[in-house]
């Protein structure tokens, strides 16, 4: 047998590539940077690209069919049914005809296919049926799960949606077109025109979309207006630093699409900054989606799960390729059959192949994904359920998991902490007027009516220009007019960042010189605020001139401290409780925040989160990697964080052997959520964030994440039983065979009884998925450890040996089955015993536990091992025995039977003791 061939089979079962690949386009983009194929682009979509370039706005929505205020819907609807949707071609979905197929052809089917035919050819008709119907049975259950398993996993991708925001122009009368998504809520803008946030899939050609800081980018666009908009398209052209883009292309004489100032791509992201595109391209037509269409395979690496499958699987083919060649030349040489012990051998080479593994694993990892769901848990790649389940160390937020997430502003007060509504208004000034990503606290200060009743910006102010968010200034300003004699400029972010610019403090109508003193006053103000749980926003201003329109972050100097604004997030009620049950259950948590260390530690000491250390941005900047490795350890709080520090120290917790799960939900946590081993967002975040992350929350809280937890242990539990249960049997069953075949003038076993053996065996495994998990074996994160799978086989599979070597002893003695001529007696005495103890091996290895009185297995399984053990003792003594070349067996043997059985399981339930004292069960 091709050992490559099979190596290939048992990655590619595990890969569940037509569930994931809806997910891995940023996997795609990087893999594309890598290997230079993104330099390879038809000529067509290059000219395309430069030409929307380089034609003027007013042409190129000519061209497209467009307007500045938008498609109407009906527009949209009929470029639609046109182009078709905004995807780019994925792998086609099989027919039932290709999938039943490949669900048949893998290597333990084909072996069984020979078999059944050199049966067919001998004229061995029951054995042409048994294997025949292990055939059917391996390929229609493969078939029926990985059906129900992509169904499944479509159903969970729907309810994760990413979405564009469009700019729609109102339809006249004879637009009467129904939207295509009425479940979407739209925003008035303007009497014309209104914003409305439509599934990226439904975009087309000329629509006009509205980006801020942590859009995807929907589609390939061609901007029409910008400010400040930089974007990340590293994993286009592999530049480490977000590039600029603007509203003209400044070199009229590119040729390369990736150095066009004005154009976006498909699938990169926008880092901070606002603009207006138009949709030139969608789908297959983008520049990603030409280069998707020339790599047809891309995977992520393998998991530790995938790793550690794939090298017990190599471990069962390297003892199958062993086993089965010398179980061929001891029954050749001792009973000089060499066709029957040929056959034997190959039934051998099948019992030790599990040829049951896809169908466990994928129907496992399917009832898991669906479980999770039904917890508001949503696995966006099946594989993933692994490192859930492995998970010791959860870094987090603070925002919105620890805390409620819904932010009220508590005060607004003057630099020395008096109450201001001068403040209040400055505040909502900034908010009002700013376009890019409006975070809570902009919320917060918005549902103030009364002061937008008293400031009535539409009619007093009039807006000049924005300088968008970013999170290295980690401020924002707007600049407006007022009775247009002159401009204010009003800045909003964090303290430290907006006394960096200061250099006048303004109290009342005094106003002062930023001293030494005064700086120190200010941060007492601040601390105290801080040390109340309030998250300090500081408001600066500075009047200018009405010399110009156009403003930048070189503007954002000598600027007067106004006051702040401090807004208060209580903490979840079920936070603490979810911190416990976390931390009794073997996961670690740890707050990376960049909020102030005093809000910080403030949370986490109302959460009950003990305070092991905090660590700050600025000490991080600093450190070595080994010395932050160290630190990371030792420390569960780390503030003042940029998106860089996040990412660095969870690249370090795993480097230092950790399983770590990351949860964000903004542009700053995408870093990070790439780089942990199990991304955690929510269905609320934004669009780069649920593209890097591996599991979507649809609540965020801890509590749901919990569950999810357990969830993932139970079903890697799961699928560990299967594999444990079917090394150990198969060792101990072959281990048997070599003893017999050696001492025996008959074969021990005929082929047909091999693999009617295994047939009913495999059968009862297939309830294993829905198995119950002993509480003790969710209580650790459950790891991947190959060596254990070995250690675990050599273990309890000589078990069995003891009591076929009893049997044996009871056959040939007691029973005089000792001829060729009563091998049938022999044989029948072995099937009943080989069959009832590599059954019962489903309960006693299920568990450490006392099986039946301290763990009992779920109803599905114990329903069918009981249905599996009647049948295997039914078919000696029934009428069916002669078709299978077996016979009825005396009563004494039932007598010597349950002894057998009772001695078997009370020796397994005793070196399962030893077992434990020795090594731990998973």
């Amino acid at each position: 047998m091709n050992a490559r061939l099979l190596k290939h089979l048992f990655a590619g079962f595990l890969r569940t590539r037509r569930i994931a690949r809806h997910f891995q386009r940023l996997a795609l983009l990087d893999t594309l940077t890598q290997t230079g194929v993104s330099r390879v682009v038809p000529e067509a979509l290059t000219k395309t690209l430069v030409a929307a370039a380089t034609t003027d706005t007013e042409a190129l929505l000519k061209q497209l069919d467009g307007q500045v205020d938008g498609l109407s819907e009906a527009q949209a609807a009929d470029v639609r049914k046109r182009v078709g949707p905004n995807e780019v071609e994925h792998e086609k979905p099989l027919t039932w005809r290709q999938h039943l197929w490949l669900a048949y052809r893998n290597p333990f089917n084909l072996l069984l296919t020979l078999l059944a035919v050199i049966s067919y050819l001998t004229e061995d008709i029951e054995a042409t049926v048994v294997i025949g119907a292990m055939v059917a049975l391996s390929t229609l259950l493969r078939f029926w799960q990985e059906t129900k398993a992509n169904k499944a996993a479509e159903a969970l991708k729907a309810m994760v949606s990413t979405t564009a925001t469009v700019i729609r122009r109102d339809g006249s009368e004879e637009d009467t077109a129904p939207p295509a998504y009425p479940h979407y809520t739209t925003r008035p803008q303007g009497k014309s025109a209104h914003r409305e946030e439509v599934p990226i899939r439904l975009l087309v050609p000329g629509d006009v979309i509205v980006l801020s800081a942590g859009d995807m980018i929907p589609a390939d666009c061609r901007v029409l207006s910008a400010k400040d908009l930089f974007v990340a398209q590293a994993a286009m052209t592999g530049e480490s630093m977000p590039v600029e883009k603007f509203s003209i292309q400044r070199n009229a004489k590119a040729v390369n699409p990736l150095e066009l100032d004005n154009i976006l791509f498909m699938g990169t992201n926008v880092v901070s900054g606002s603009a207006t595109a138009v949709v030139v391209a969608i789908g297959n037509h983008t520049y990603f989606g030409s280069l998707a269409r020339r790599v047809t395979v891309v995977d992520r690496a393998p998991t530790a799960f995938q790793t550690g499958v794939n090298q017990v699987s190599w471990l069962l083919i390297r003892f199958m390729l062993v086993m089965a060649p010398l179980v061929l030349f001891i029954n050749g040489f001792t009973k000089g059959d060499w066709i029957a012990a040929l056959l034997f051998a190959l039934s051998i080479a099948v019992g030790l192949t599990p040829e049951m593994l896809p169908m466990i694993v994928t129907s496992t990892l399917a009832k898991g994904a669906v479980m999770m769901s039904r917890r508001k848990v949503i696995v966006k790649r099946l594989d993933a359920i692994q490192n859930f389940g492995a998970m010791d160390v959860l870094c987090t937020d603070k925002t919105g998991t620890l805390t409620q997430d819904k932010i009220f502003l508590a005060r607004h007060v003057d630099v020395w902490g008096e109450e201001s509504d001068d403040v209040l208004e400055m505040a909502y000034l900034n908010s009002y007027y700013q376009t890019g990503l409006k975070n809570l606290l902009d919320v917060a200060v918005l549902e103030h009516i009364e002061v937008h009743q008293e400031l009535n910006p539409a009619r007093n102010y009039r807006k000049v220009d924005e300088i968008p968010f970013d999170f290295t200034r980690r401020r924002m300003s707007v600049v407006v007019s007022e009775r247009e004699d002159h401009h204010e400029l009003i800045s909003k972010g964090a303290v430290e960042e907006i006394l960096a610019v200061c250099t006048q403090v303004r109290h009342g109508e005094v106003i002062e010189p930023l001293t030494p003193e005064l700086l120190a006053r200010i941060r007492r103000v601040t601390a105290d605020l801080n040390e109340d749980g309030l998250r300090v926003v500081a408001v600066a201003a500075r009047e200018l001139p009405p010399r110009k329109e156009t403003y930048g972050v070189a503007d954002e100097h000598e600027l007067t401290l106004i006051g702040y604004v401090a807004f208060l997030d209580p903490p979840k009620e079920s936070t603490e409780p979810a911190l416990r049950a976390l931390s009794e259950h073997g996961v670690a948590v740890k707050v990376l925040t960049g909020d102030n260390e005093l809000v910080a530690a403030k949370i986490c000491h109302e959460v009950g989160l003990g305070k092991d250390g905090v660590l700050l941005g600025g000490d991080i900047e600093r450190m070595s990697d080994r010395e932050l490795a160290v630190a990371a350890e030792s420390h569960n709080i780390f503030a003042r964080l940029t998106p860089a520090h996040k990412e660095r120290i969870v690249r370090l917790l795993k480097a230092n052997g950790h399983v770590v799960g990351f949860v964000g939900d903004g542009i700053n946590d995408a870093p990070a959520l790439r780089a942990a081993d199990i991304g955690i967002s929510v269905d609320t975040a934004v669009d780069i964030a649920k593209e890097a992350a591996d599991i979507i929350l649809l609540e965020k809280s801890l509590m749901v994440l919990k569950e999810g937890v357990l969830e993932g242990r139970r079903t890697f539990a799961n699928m560990l039983k299967y594999i444990k249960m079917t090394a150990s049997s198969n060792f101990g069953n072959v281990f048997s065979v070599l003893v017999a075949s050696a001492f025996l003038p008959f074969l021990p076993m005929l082929p047909i009884h091999l693999l009617v053996q295994n047939l009913l065996y495999d059968i009862s495994q297939i309830a294993i998925p829905f198995d119950n998990v002993d509480e003790d074996l969710l209580k650790k994160p459950l790891r991947w450890l190959p060596g254990s799978i070995g250690r675990f086989m050599v273990f309890f599979g000589p078990i069995s040996s003891v009591f076929d070597l009893t049997t044996f002893a009871i056959m040939w003695f007691v029973f005089s089955a000792n001829a060729p001529e009563v091998q049938t007696l022999f044989q029948s005495g072995w099937f009943i015993v080989g069959l009832l103890t590599q059954t019962l091996i489903v309960h006693m290895i299920r568990t450490p536990k006392i099986p039946f009185i301290q763990s009992r297995a779920a109803m599905p399984l114990l329903v069918m091992t009981a249905m599996i053990m009647v049948v295997g003792i039914f078919l000696p003594t029934g009428p069916l025995a002669e078709h299978f070349k077996l016979q009825a067996l005396p009563p004494l043997y039932f007598v010597f039977l349950p002894l057998i059985l009772l001695g078997y399981m009370g020796l397994t339930q005793a070196m399962k003791g030893v077992y434990l004292r020795r090594y731990a069960w998973q």
